[in-house]
């Protein structure tokens, strides 16, 4: 980014106003309107700073631009706001010297957004750290809350400050912020209940009812819809460009940043609630017996609301609109009010309601953004405050802004002349008094304790009797009729003969802007601002927190009867106030200016600012300060400019910097008259001069940029040339190398051609000679062998014969067998023991070999397939293993059991809760827990019951209850029989005379008899002490029960009922069991 050295370097037009030359309300213009239009926003006259405002973001704050201005020289680059921001802090912190800023304008002018840019710059460039940031961030976040409850859309601005804001930002030694104090004047209250066309009411009733959300409203008694409130115009609701939710939720966070409590939120909030519910309380007229008319609310609903959001009693309020109390000394008189003055009192209260909270919001932020050390502080404060206002109807509000901006054009006058004069005494130069005008005649129009405008309306306020608009005109025409700056049609000032612009009911005063007709209808009323004491009681009596804060008068306890203070003496005294204050600091302006009515960019309006051009007194700034000196710099930057001017001071001085300016200005003989020798600084007269050294800089910068390409070229071309010398040696050497390396590499190329076809031949000649040899050695050794071959063939012909057949029979059977057992390795089958596939043998004699090596092969891959099962598996087997010797090929049913597996636990005793009774009951660890049928003798029906089997014993037990029906030891069982058939049916019979034998052998049905069988057998088999249980396999086999033996008899039946097998008793000595046959 190109970083401006000066301020009249690459300069559009003029940059200061004091230099512009010729001097004149046009030329003024025509330089604002040629910066205007290349984007050049900012203008100096001196140290103030005109700003115009852009309609448009411009890329010329960024966090870039903020450092190229931090720590510079005001003059040293292009005009900007945060150059002046960067003089007024340098100041503050450097030479401990208070500083204030003063911002002025018309409404839309951007002076709100300059005090912003003011504030972001300050904030920028101070110190860091997490206090000082939090300070930085509360007094930043408290413009959006400020701006929500005092700043309205006007036909001229969509975001015009309706209040006048001074804020005092303090400092601790090393310039960075400690706090603030914001003191706001005259809000403009009457704009809560009536808005111009066009306009809009405060913003802060748009965010709620656009951002809120349905809850808060709901808890407020508040509708979306603005229409249905009478205080909110509808033509503007909507303003383009503003997001009214989003800034609600931007107040909001500010809010919660500066300091407010939930609590005290919630409470603004219902006061701005019931401020829109007051403005829907209509009246209707009611005649009362003795003729008189009272008023009486129309619809109580938006009473009833608002009364519930300010917890106070409805009918109090009501009486508050309907009657009115005048105390005099020890009487009280109530007199009732009709329906012009019930609307008057609603909208009495609407506005101080209002007008109360935002003063105690400003009460509150600064308490939350105060200094909290009682040091001294030092103290930078920013004023934004109202411009000149002249409108087509001007009234009450427009007087005491434009007596406002008097007063600051009249300290503004006095505090320039007097920064002129303390450098000039500074700097040891003689003060001259300036010419100018002087506006205290007209401050003590408005401001004189006795014959002044403000003085005699608060007299006509006080004085009894009918007091109107009228009789307070006559009043002025009274006592200012002779006065130079005030007219009226009964004065003699206003030429009413030939001047019919002048109505009858206005006065005209000549401001220093120039003529305002201000209209005298509601002056008397607006400075009264009477609010009557019933509605101060009456909201004092609300049970709202800060109700009570808002209308202290209101305390019955405390009833002052003293009449309060007007609107114009309050604004008086804050304007002196704020005056006596400005006058203790280091004064720093910034001249807003509006450049068009349509909030549109690139537009320049001549006659609109031509007139705030006048009515802000900028040419007057001008003269004042080209009154003496136009323009002065120190000495330092002055020689370093212009040295180049004088061939003594060029291109270095080496004596003092004043005594190099006094050589030059002598070798330029400039007169003596036009400059002046101060002790820092050289002071030039006439813009003239100025521009006639900048003329001769300019021309001797084109000398010394040509002298400076003359010798750039000159050095570039002979640059070039040894360059161009050096590079022609260095291709001139490489060649010559090139060259004599292509001659080489040739000579080398034929004389290795040359070499090869000699050794070529020579080899050649030597391989035809070894050929030959090696032939003629071949040949000796040919010959000897087939010599020695016949010689030995002779002599052991006779043995060869008689051993030949054996040797050749032996090899031939080892290559058969060789090549048996590679076939064989190639073509073994799987590792499966169950894969029966074997190769074939390939001779006949090898039969027996053949049919070992399949018995040792499946007997190893057996092995190696046993050493793969764990413990339980092995004994899983084993259990197959045995069943298969017990049942294989007797029982029909056992082949249908080898693919299940041997689960043991079907019921799953030791996990189920329902059989914990009986798990508990078994001592040892059961094998096998399965539901199995007892067979009755008396009928062949089955009964469920629980079989455990143990090492030692087998339980039977009940499948509902759990409870144990036997417990029969081992060793008490002899055998055990079953059928050859499909059935599961089995018999375990007892050893006759044991204890378990009393009621016989048990007859059983099961569906997994195989597993049963097996595992009874196989803890015989491993028992030690006993003999090994028979299994008897026959269709027909005897069962003791009790006393009798009885037949049990397996028949095969065709399916008749299904595939289910049934047990019939025939008679007492005979049971027949059916059991379906396979179809």
């Amino acid at each position: 980014m190109e970083v401006k050295t000066s301020l009249l370097d690459n300069m559009i037009g003029v940059g200061d106003m004091v230099l512009l030359e010729p001097l004149s309300e046009d030329s003024f213009l025509g330089n604002l309107k040629k910066r205007f239009d290349h984007s050049e926003i900012y203008t100096y006259i001196g140290s103030v700073v005109i700003s115009m405002n852009p309609y448009r973001s411009l890329p010329i704050y960024t966090p870039e631009k903020v450092e190229e201005y931090r720590n510079r020289n005001f003059y040293e680059l292009s005009p900007h706001i945060y150059a002046l921001a960067d003089e007024a802090y340098r100041s503050l912190r450097d030479q401990d010297k208070d500083q204030c800023i003063l911002i002025t304008g018309e409404s839309g002018a951007g002076k709100t957004e300059a005090s912003k840019l003011v504030m972001s710059y300050v904030a920028a460039v101070c110190g860091k750290g997490h206090e000082v940031n939090k300070v930085k961030e509360q007094l930043l976040q408290s413009n959006p809350v400020l701006e929500a409850f005092g700043n309205a859309k006007t036909v001229r601005n969509d975001n015009s400050s309706r209040f006048g804001k001074y804020m005092d930002i303090e400092f601790d030694f090393k310039g960075d912020p400690l706090g603030g104090v914001i003191s706001n004047y005259l809000l403009e209250k009457s704009r809560v209940v009536k808005q111009p066309r066009g306009e809009r009411n405060f913003h802060v009733f748009y965010q709620l009812l656009s951002g809120a959300s349905d809850d808060t409203l709901r808890k407020l008694k508040l509708d979306r819809d603005f229409s249905k409130y009478n205080y909110l115009s509808l033509d503007s609701a909507v303003v383009s460009g503003l997001d009214d939710a989003a800034n609600f939720r931007t107040v909001r966070n500010a809010m919660q940043i500066v300091g407010f409590m939930e609590d005290e939120v919630q409470s603004v909030l219902e006061l701005v609630a019931a401020v829109l519910k007051l403005g829907n309380i209509e009246f209707k007229p009611e005649s009362r017996c003795n003729g008189t008319d009272e008023s009486r609310v129309k619809d109580k609903n938006d009473l009833k609301e608002m009364c519930e959001l300010l917890g106070m009693e409805q009918s109090v309020l009501e009486r508050a609109f309907s009657y009115r109390t005048v105390e005099a000394k020890m009487e009280k008189v109530s007199t009732t009010l009709n329906v012009a003055q019930a609307y008057y009192a609603r909208d009495a209260l609407a506005k101080n309601l209002y007008s109360r909270l935002f003063s105690w919001l400003v009460t509150r932020i600064n308490e939350s953004i105060q200094a909290q050390t009682k040091a001294r502080h030092k103290v930078m404060g920013v004023l934004d405050i109202y411009g000149f206002e002249i409108f087509e109807d001007n009234s009450f509000e427009q007087f005491i802004i434009n007596y406002c901006n008097e007063k600051l054009q009249q300290i503004f006058i006095e505090l320039t002349l007097r920064e002129e004069q303390e450098e000039y005494v500074r700097e040891g130069i003689e003060w001259t008094n300036i010419e100018y005008f002087n506006n205290a005649i007209i401050c003590d129009l408005i401001e004189n304790n006795q014959n002044g405008i403000l003085a005699m309306l608060d007299e006509e306020c006080l004085r009894p009797g009918t007091v109107t608009d009228e009789t307070f005109l006559d009043k002025l025409n009274t006592i200012c009729a002779d006065h130079q700056h005030f007219e009226s049609r009964l004065n003699k000032n206003s030429k009413f003969l030939n001047d019919h612009s002048l109505p009858h009911n206005c006065f005209r005063i000549q401001h220093y802007a120039g003529k305002v007709l201000y209209r005298v209808e509601g002056f008397v009323d607006k400075n009264n601002d009477l609010l009557y004491r019933d509605l101060s009681q009456a909201m004092y009596k609300a049970n709202h927190s800060l109700i009570k804060q808002l209308f202290p008068e209101g305390n019955p306890a405390k009833v002052n009867l003293k009449r309060p203070p007007t609107a114009g003496f309050q604004f008086r005294a804050s304007v002196g106030t704020l005056m006596r204050n400005l006058q203790t600091k280091n004064p720093n302006y910034i001249r807003c200016i509006k450049p068009n009515d349509k909030k549109a960019s690139h537009i320049f309006t001549d006659s609109l600012v031509r007139h705030q051009v006048r009515y802000l007194g900028l040419m007057e700034n001008v003269r004042v300060r080209r009154a003496g000196y136009a323009f002065r710099q120190p000495y330092e930057p002055c020689l370093e400019r212009y040295k180049m001017l004088c061939k003594r001071t060029w291109p270095h001085w080496k004596g003092p910097a004043r005594e190099g300016v006094e050589v030059l200005m002598a070798d330029l003989q400039i007169p003596a008259e036009e400059i002046s020798y101060g002790r820092s600084k050289i002071f030039i007269r006439n813009p003239r001069t100025l521009f006639f050294l900048e003329e001769k800089r300019k021309q001797c910068l084109q000398d010394l940029a040509t002298l400076i390409q003359k010798i750039y070229r000159g050095w570039k071309c002979r640059t070039h040339f040894l360059l161009m010398k050096k590079s022609q040696i260095v291709v001139a050497a490489w060649y010559r190398r090139y060259a004599q390396q292509k001659t080489y590499r040739n000579i080398k190329s034929a004389t290795t051609v040359v070499q090869s076809y000699t050794r070529g031949w020579q080899a050649r000649k030597l391989l035809r000679e070894l050929k030959y040899q090696k032939r003629c050695e071949e040949a000796v050794t040919t010959i000897a062998a087939f010599w020695h071959g016949t010689q030995v063939r002779r002599e052991y012909r006779k043995f060869f014969r008689a051993n030949a057949g054996k040797k050749i029979y032996d090899f031939t059977i080892q290559r058969i067998i060789q090549k048996y057992f590679l076939g064989l390795k190639s073509s073994m089958p799987s590792m499966s023991p169950i894969d029966r596939k074997w190769p074939a043998r390939p001779y006949g004699f090898l039969d027996g070999v053949h049919t070992e090596l399949r018995k040792i092969f499946h007997h190893w891959r057996c092995k190696k397939y046993r050493d793969q099962f764990t413990e339980e598996k092995k004994a899983v087997y084993e259990e197959k293993l045995e069943a298969s010797e017990i049942f294989k090929d007797k029982k029909a049913l056992y082949p249908s059991s080898v693919s299940q597996p041997f689960k043991g636990d079907y019921l799953e005793i030791s996990k189920n809760p329902k059989y914990q009774k009986l798990n508990s009951a078994v001592d040892e660890k059961v094998l096998l827990a399965d539901v199995v049928n007892k067979i009755n003798r008396a009928n062949g029906k089955g009964t469920p019951r629980i079989f455990l089997l143990t090492k030692k014993n087998f339980v039977l037990a009940d499948q509902k209850t759990g409870q144990v029906k036997a417990s029969i030891p081992l060793p008490d069982v002899t055998s055990m029989s079953v059928s050859t058939q499909k059935d599961g049916f089995f018999a375990l019979k007892l050893k006759e005379g044991s204890a378990s034998a009393v009621k016989g052998d048990f007859l059983l049905s099961s569906e997994h008899l195989i597993e049963i069988i097996t595992k009874l057998h196989r803890i015989g088999a491993t028992a030690a002490d006993r003999e090994k249980l028979k299994v008897d396999i026959s269709d027909e086999f005897l069962v003791q029960f009790k006393q009798d033996k009885v037949c049990v008899k397996f028949i095969q039946s065709s399916p008749k009922n299904g595939n289910s097998v049934s047990c019939k008793r025939k008679n007492n000595r005979l049971l027949e069991v059916s059991v379906p046959t396979s179809p």
